[in-house]
């Protein structure tokens, strides 16, 4: 099932993360990146705020590099193959998906067709090696390793919008 596309408000967030370059499909590696976020986490003391999210910095596709992370109540320096900031406070174009992981790519490309249809320019630019954005991703609801029915796995695709 999918959402109607929207245009929501988000403030700035704290977050932590483990960055990586994947090529699609991931799907086998993500377990495992999420156990290290996890026992990442676990070892620093650092509850989520939030559900896990899958941040897209840069699109080469199928070649993609990504950070696997969780909002946190405040900002922490990162360390290791760990990486922290702020997610960018702004106006984000979303789309809510309740169904399997392997259709987000067609989800993302109803995000995108909406986007351009309606005139929305994305906070993004085209570097040497793909589409940098200012914060694109896929907030997993349902954690991807805590289920089995994939009619139960919600995701919101969101991707910042640029500043007018």
């Amino acid at each position: 099932m999918l959402s109607l596309p929207c245009i929501v408000e988000h403030s700035a967030t704290p977050y932590v993360a483990l960055r990586k370059r994947v090529t699609l499909p991931f799907d086998d590696e993500i377990p495992g990146i999420l156990a290290r976020l996890s026992a990442y986490l676990a070892q620093h003391g650092l509850p989520a705020t939030g559900p896990v999210f899958f941040k897209h910095n840069v699109v080469d596709m199928p070649d993609l590099e990504m950070e696997f992370g969780v909002a946190l109540a405040q900002p922490v320096e990162a360390d290791g193959e760990f990486t922290s900031g702020m997610l960018p406070a702004g106006r984000y174009a979303e789309i809510e998906y309740t169904g399997a992981y392997d259709d987000l790519l067609v989800v993302n490309a109803v995000l995108i067709g909406w986007a351009r249809y309606t005139g929305l320019v994305f906070d993004s630019r085209q570097r040497p090696d793909g589409e940098w954005f200012a914060h694109r991703s896929e907030i997993c609801h349902v954690s991807p390793a805590g289920t089995l029915d994939l009619g139960h796995l919600r995701t919101t695709v969101t991707i910042k919008l640029r500043d007018p």
